[in-house]
């Protein structure tokens, strides 16, 4: 359980216990002014707790579609000590935080974010291994996770093997491929609140369905996973995250950037199947395009910006429903629109 040290408490403390300008000069209006005085109050305390603080910085650098403009502020916590007090002062400053992971399952507007970005990795990046059970933080990227559990000769976690994205990301939308998702392995996740308290759910708790979990609702922002695994034969595990990696490569684009799968698979049916059906493979708005190797991937050719992949996304949706009858929904998560 996180616990408040009485120095973090006191640098809490002296960072608020003064007013201080902001130099804005006459504001267009008191809530823009009481906004950026929020943040600015967000960044001295990132700047006490030596948490990277960063401006205007470009989105298209940390998400894998390499779209989205700049976010105001963006900070990346090292331990979660400093993200429970960045999450408690973004609640005092009436701040709500854009929380991300590897940047791999979103879509950043052009106009980019405002406010504070709490970007996770390459933060809470620690791993460990007991008996078969793996506690990891949640900024952990997939691969890396399941690199760690070949090397402790672990089985049930080859599916994710190529996933883009963090632990993190991977429990929220329990995420799967090739038969196996989260759901199968994931025991418990630890949280922060909202105000920066913490907390755990497991099992039942965790409410884990189809591209579905607990956090997609209830705000909280995971920092770690505990991982149940058995034992199993190295080299046949190497053989089965080798095979998987191998058909990824084969059937999907992963030379473009994209989000990976662009729709959650509808019932009774497969997305990129319904898709090339209503023609729409190969189709493109801007630079954006439906991928020619595969028609469940949303792809950046080079030159897209967010716009263009939105609205190709809206196409695809209305042409399938037209057709075919069936609502595609949106596996990216859609920031700043």
């Amino acid at each position: 359980m996180l616990l408040y040290t009485d120095v973090k408490k006191a640098i809490y403390q002296n960072v608020f216990a003064f007013p201080f300008c902001c130099g804005f000069g006459e504001a267009n209006s008191e809530r823009y002014e009481i906004c950026m005085n929020g943040l600015e109050t967000v960044c001295r305390l990132a700047q006490s707790l030596e948490c990277p603080v960063q401006r205007d910085m470009p989105m298209a650098a940390y998400t894998s579609f390499r779209t989205g403009g700049p976010a105001d502020v963006l900070l990346e916590p090292r331990k979660e000590e400093q993200l429970a007090l960045l999450l408690r002062c973004c609640h005092e400053q009436g701040i709500q935080p854009v929380v991300l992971g590897n940047g791999s399952n979103v879509l950043v507007a052009d106009a980019g974010l405002r406010g504070v970005v709490l970007r996770l990795a390459p933060g809470l990046d620690f791993l460990g291994e007991q008996g078969g059970v793996i506690t990891c933080g949640a900024g952990v990227s997939l691969n890396r996770l399941c690199r760690f559990a070949l090397e402790k000769g672990l089985t049930g976690l080859e599916f994710a093997f190529g996933i883009p994205g963090s632990a993190g990301g991977a429990a929220f939308m329990n995420a799967g491929a090739y038969g196996g998702e989260m759901k199968d392995v994931l025991v418990e996740c630890t949280h922060l609140t909202q105000v920066g308290m913490p907390g755990s759910l497991r099992g039942e708790g965790l409410a884990l369905g189809y591209r579905r979990s607990a956090y997609r609702e209830n705000g909280c922002l995971i920092t770690s996973l505990t991982l149940r695994l058995a034992r199993g034969n190295p080299d046949a595990i190497r053989g089965k995250m080798e095979e998987l990696i191998g058909r990824r490569k084969a059937k999907q684009p992963l030379e473009f950037p994209s989000a990976g799968s662009t729709f959650k698979r509808p019932e009774g049916y497969f997305a990129g199947a319904l898709i090339e059906e209503c023609g729409l493979k190969g189709r493109a708005v801007g630079g954006a395009q439906v991928s020619e190797k595969h028609a469940g991937f949303v792809i950046n050719r080079g030159n897209a910006t967010s716009a263009d992949i939105l609205a190709l996304i809206r196409l695809v949706q209305d042409t399938v429903y037209q057709e075919k009858g069936v609502r595609l929904e949106p596996e990216v998560r859609l920031l700043g629109f």
